[in-house]
């Protein structure tokens, strides 16, 4: 039986997906009227779990319930670097959880598309491949799963595209129009494939589902929280005010920062994300950004 913990709008579309083939019940911190919703104790009590919580507070959820995941096997679906630690998700659970016992899960998954059924292809990433298969044994036919052991790769790759997005989406709110548009995410492929070397990712993880398609779809459409923020910071409106209106965890806020920290302490070439840094953090005009960048 699996737990799917975390209710947010992509942990109920994974738990719909789930539930196609196997035994499945769904918990968060906030009581929700779903079906198949209980505590968080009652979760722990499977083999199974599916974490998707905001990556901000994947380390003091672990820490709170070290005891009773220990000898879980854990497929993590959150995306997102520590910006107080500035660690990638698996190097937390690894803090908490033998790495044969975790694997990941990334690539291009709108989570309205999900709950409608709509096909996709994800990729389950772990050291232990034969816990990468078991997982993907548990998804439904309409979601294509590939199999890979760059951990590394497929976690920079969730976390990086957010930050594309949000340059996306400036550069849309800003009808600067496609080839720029276009001219963008073509070097935000480049700049997370080059952050990524730098840990050891593979370079093909970022020419995959994971990599290149993720982004694709993330830094396209309205439909993703990320490129939003983006096309409102455009429209002169704060960030603060976004966030609000949101309702849900724009992870590229957070990721920004920690790439912003890591490239700077690594001395690693990330212009988009310095620029999309400056603009959150430092208050610079979106249209002063992109010019610079442009140049």
């Amino acid at each position: 039986m699996i737990s799917v913990i975390g209710a947010g709008a992509w942990g109920s579309a994974l738990y719909s997906a789930l539930k196609e083939k196997n035994d499945v019940v769904i918990t968060s911190r906030k009581k929700r009227d779903i079906q198949g919703f209980v505590s968080l104790n009652e979760a722990f009590k499977n083999d199974y779990l599916v974490i998707v919580i905001a990556a901000q507070a994947i380390r003091d959820f672990l820490a709170e319930n070290k005891d009773k995941i220990k000898n879980k096997k854990i497929l993590c679906a959150s995306k997102g670097i520590d910006t107080k630690s500035l660690k990638f998700l698996n190097e937390i659970f690894e803090e908490y959880i033998d790495s044969n016992n975790l694997a990941f899960l990334s690539g291009p998954s709108f989570a309205k598309e999900v709950m409608q059924k709509k096909p996709t292809a994800l990729v389950i990433a772990s050291k232990n491949i034969s816990l990468a298969k078991e997982f993907a044994s548990f998804f439904p036919k309409y979601i294509k799963t590939y199999i890979d052991d760059d951990v590394i790769g497929v976690e920079v790759a969730g976390a990086y595209k957010n930050v594309i997005a949000i340059a996306a989406g400036i550069c849309e709110g800003l009808n600067l129009g496609n080839n720029a548009r276009a001219a963008l995410i073509s070097r935000g492929l480049v700049e997370m494939d080059r952050f990524g070397e730098f840990f050891g990712a593979k370079k093909d993880t970022f020419l995959g589902v994971a990599g290149s398609g993720d982004l694709f779809l993330t830094a396209t459409s309205t439909m993703s929280r990320n490129f939003r923020v983006g096309l409102n910071l455009a429209k002169g409106k704060f960030l603060e005010d976004i966030l609000n209106e949101l309702g849900e965890v724009a992870e590229g806020v957070y990721t920004t920062k920690a790439i912003y920290e890591l490239s700077k302490k690594h001395k690693i070439y990330t212009p988009i994300a310095n620029e999309v840094y400056k603009i959150l953090y430092e208050k610079k005009k979106v249209e002063k950004s992109l010019a610079d960048l442009l140049s």
